[in-house]
């Protein structure tokens, strides 16, 4: 966000009129509603949020020697982090690195503390809370993961840069889309495809009470400014989007609109969530 400019809370349409939502469906007398979708949306980042790691680091452990050369590791630049990985792609596939290296490396990544109880938690309560997750790593090793964790059913919906093995067996990364955001790298705004899902589902006849957001990452800033005050921002502690939630309620009282519950473990947002769906909250 840049200094001074108000920020743009995330759009909340008010559904179009549908039959489905507008009222029940008389069948041979009888009254039958459509169900109810959740009233509150769940967004997870990925890396060092669901996973206690970095993935694009995880995966340099399929390497030869578990490390990347200097000449490639020279490459990176800020701002181009998807492009940087894939040159690391292209480099661990010149090395041998196949698709089940990859898969096994993915699925032993372990997840954050309390993670397990937090989905534990939202397994029980899925008619509670509809689930997805934005994340710039990519869809490939996210899968891997969520699969061998039994938590992939969970989300409705998973953002992230698309990915997969082409012809000679390397994997490959593409960005998720272009924007216009200048906080955030090039191959992604998280906070503009969380607006676009709103509205999107927002057609679909689906609003939520309440948005609750839980990230660790810079890029889990930018969508989270965007929450208003009905909403719920969990920054990990000690971690970019925490720091930088901290700056803003020092610089701009009152610009951060959202409720801010820090965690150093899930068991923290389960907690908050658990005492959510009892009335305490």
């Amino acid at each position: 966000m840049r200094p001074g400019k108000e920020p743009q809370p995330l759009a909340r349409l008010s559904p179009p009129p549908s039959p489905a939502y507008e009222a029940a469906v008389l069948i041979k007398g009888v009254s039958m509603a459509a169900p109810k979708p959740p009233k509150y949306l769940l967004a997870f980042d990925f890396d060092e949020t669901i996973i206690n790691e970095n993935s694009d680091d995880s995966v340099i452990r399929a390497a030869p020697g578990q490390a990347l050369p200097e000449h490639i590791r020279q490459t990176f630049r800020d701002g181009f982090y998807n492009e940087y990985m894939q040159r690391v792609f292209e480099y661990l596939g010149d090395q041998g690195v196949k698709m089940l290296n990859y898969k096994t490396v993915y699925e032993n990544i372990p997840l954050s503390p309390g993670m397990p109880e937090l989905f534990q938690f939202l397994s029980k309560n899925q008619d509670q809370f509809e689930i997805i997750l934005l994340s710039d790593a990519n869809m490939f090793g996210i899968e891997c993961t969520l699969r061998a964790a039994g938590v992939y059913s969970l989300f409705r919906k998973i953002f992230s840069n698309p990915s997969g093995f082409d012809k000679r067996g390397y994997l490959t990364l593409g960005p998720y889309h272009t924007h216009k955001c200048p906080q955030c790298p090039a191959n992604m705004c998280k906070r503009k495809i969380l607006t676009e899902y709103l509205m999107e589902r927002a057609q679909e006849g689906a609003e939520f009470e309440s948005i609750f957001y839980v990230g660790d990452g810079a890029n889990d800033f930018c969508p989270s400014v965007a929450l208003t005050s009905t909403d719920i921002a969990f920054p990990r502690k000690g971690y970019p989007m925490h720091q930088m939630t901290q700056e803003m309620e020092k610089k701009q009282p009152r610009a951060f609109q959202a409720s801010v519950v820090p965690w150093d473990s899930a068991v923290e947002v389960c907690r908050y969530l658990q005492e959510l769906l009892k009335g305490k909250c």
